[in-house]
């Protein structure tokens, strides 16, 4: 499924040219606000090395993003298994998203993220792609509204992976979006 374009943006796998703004991306206060922890520039390269051997493998997974009118990485968005099993189940697919900050603002993750849906619903056949945010992540909820993702209270959850001692990370709010209801006319 990759490489593809939108109007704006290339979507490809990652390249080692990537690794300086990937673990920009990792280690930035405001674009991690709401991680329990910032990745060094080793943790960096071993996270972008894994999503990049799932692009590899699967044909999908959470993707670098270029601006087509000067070839500049800027984050990256895509669908991926979300492994968190339990609470949910083993094949549900997530959607996700990280911009570097000084891309913040202009459309561009809902953008790619439209044309993930796309593919995942389209190609893929998936009935339903989800996304979930630590609650008060404003950010993220915003884009996950503005994909047509439906808040799923009955499924916001506490994350597994986030240490207990951190109960202001803990809780997610969960969203999901149906087949049936992904409007790829809005993308």
């Amino acid at each position: 499924m990759l490489p593809f374009a939108t109007d704006r943006l290339i979507v490809r796998n990652w390249r080692d040219a990537d690794r300086p703004l990937f673990h920009e991306i990792n280690s930035d206060e405001a674009v991690m606000a709401f991680f329990p922890f910032r990745r060094d520039r080793a943790g960096a390269d071993e996270l972008m090395d894994r999503l990049a051997a799932a692009i590899d493998r699967d044909g999908y997974g959470f993707a670098a993003l270029e601006l087509r009118a000067t070839g500049e990485c800027i984050g990256f968005t895509g669908i991926q298994k979300a492994g968190l099993s339990p609470p949910f189940a083993p094949d549900m697919v997530e959607i996700g998203w990280r911009l570097a900050r000084r891309h913040w603002g202009k459309g561009y993750a809902c953008e790619a993220a439209r044309a993930w849906l796309d593919r995942g619903f389209d190609r893929l056949g998936l009935d339903e792609i989800v996304a979930f945010a630590v609650a008060g992540n404003d950010r993220s909820t915003a884009v996950m509204r503005r994909l047509g993702m439906r808040p799923d209270p009955a499924r916001d959850f506490d994350h597994p992976r986030i240490p207990d001692g951190r109960p202001d990370l803990k809780r997610h709010v969960f969203y999901a979006l149906a087949r049936e209801d992904f409007r790829p006319s809005a993308a």
